[in-house]
């Protein structure tokens, strides 16, 4: 059998050189059989790309533009409409407030003021006139008119309101603070009142020290004298409207205090309180001492008081002068007064004798004067202060303080 052989054709790549994007380019137009070419060159391409790219430029712009033109001229017409709406409330608050002007000062004659009204008249005919020539209704800015005097109107309401509640809130807060001032005056008051109750039942408690040595005791809250006392919580007059309970309360402390004091400055005038003569020195005490004579130990029922010859002997509590008597033995010259509540006093050994048997005496009124008559050594007061008839120690009564 015989092959053909069958030659294969050797492949050989052809290269085809890159072109430029504007290199020189060919059309060719058939027509009726002929066929005509034209040339396009590389700087023609360049210049038709150049012009392309301009129109697209430029339309794109000019696109822009339109569009924010109407946007402009769209703003530009609602900023027209807000100011005529502005420009007719503008009338409407001023024709408004021209009412009100016209109102308040229809009754003056003033010569500035009706000066004043023809300018406001002249410039609201003005406003009239520009509304007519620029075709804007006059009812609807009579309307506005009516509406922003009716908001004024409540505007002013409104203001007066507030100013209103302005001042009640002062007043409320002068009120705390009179309260406050009131309270601290009546707390002051109470504590004085207080103070001046306790140093009378310190004195008592001073005196009745004394009288408990003897087996005794002096009861202030016992004098029938309470019974009548007009003090005691405080009632509320019929004129009077108070409300507040704590300065009710206040003031009901303040009576109660004011009436104890009263009460007590009461008593207390009639226990002899306070020393008998001005200026003293003790020379003998109350109780057991060696006699002045015999040197022997006995009992002393008062104390001696050496003070200069004449001066004044007062009593310390209103009382009645139960004796007197002139003599140059034992006492020598003595007064006997009783201050009632179961006190009484002696007076003795006196150069001058002032009063009389039934002499009704009040605090500070001079019995007689300093001596040294009777059973005595030297001028000298012997002060003797009796409770029930028993004599105590004077010295706590002489030294008691009642302010």
């Amino acid at each position: 059998m015989k092959y053909k052989k069958k030659l294969k054709r050797a492949y050989s790549p052809h290269y085809a050189e890159k072109k430029s994007l504007f290199s020189e380019k060919e059309i060719i137009f058939r027509s009726s059989g002929k066929a005509r070419a034209v040339k396009i060159s590389s700087r023609s391409q360049l210049i038709g790309t150049v012009v392309l790219i301009l129109l697209a430029i430029w339309g794109a712009h000019a696109y822009h533009i339109y569009h924010k033109s109407d946007r402009i001229i769209y703003k530009k017409d609602m900023e027209l409409v807000r100011a005529k709406n502005a420009y007719e409330d503008l009338m409407g608050d001023f024709m408004a407030i021209q009412r009100n002007i016209d109102e308040v000062l229809s009754s003056s004659k003033n010569k500035e003021i009706e000066t004043y009204k023809k300018k406001a008249m002249i410039v609201e005919d003005k406003i009239k006139q520009i509304s007519s020539s620029k075709g804007w209704n006059e009812k609807t800015v009579n309307e506005k008119a009516d509406i922003n005097e009716a908001l004024l109107q409540r505007d002013l309401a409104a203001a007066e309101r507030d100013a209103l509640k302005e001042q009640l809130a002062e007043m409320e807060d002068a009120v705390q603070n009179i309260k406050k001032a009131e309270l601290e005056v009546f707390k002051k008051v109470e504590a004085i009142a207080s103070k001046e109750v306790d140093k009378i039942k310190s004195a008592f408690s001073q005196a009745n020290g004394a009288l408990k040595a003897q087996g005794v005791y002096f009861n202030p809250l016992a004098n029938s004298g309470k019974r009548d006392s007009k003090g005691g919580l405080f009632e509320k007059d019929s004129s009077i409207e108070l409300r507040d309970k704590e300065i009710i309360e206040r003031i009901s402390n303040i009576y109660k205090a004011v009436d104890d004091v009263e009460y007590y400055r009461e008593v207390a005038k009639a226990v002899p309180f306070g020393k008998p003569v001005w200026s003293y020195w003790v020379s003998s005490k109350f109780g057991a001492r060696s006699d002045p004579f015999n040197r022997k130990v006995t009992g002393h029922k008062g104390v001696d008081l050496a003070a200069r010859m004449g001066n004044k002997i007062r009593i310390m509590a209103k009382g009645r002068v139960i004796k007197t008597e002139h003599s140059n033995k034992g006492y020598g010259n003595l007064v006997v007064v009783d201050h009632g509540n179961g006190f009484k006093t002696k007076y003795a050994h006196l150069s001058k004798i002032y009063v009389k048997e039934g002499d009704n005496l009040n605090i500070n009124d001079a019995v007689g004067e300093v001596g040294s008559t009777g059973r005595s050594t030297g001028p000298h007061l012997h002060y003797e202060v009796l409770y029930q008839g028993k004599p105590v120690d004077p010295m706590p009564f002489i030294q008691a303080k009642l302010s």
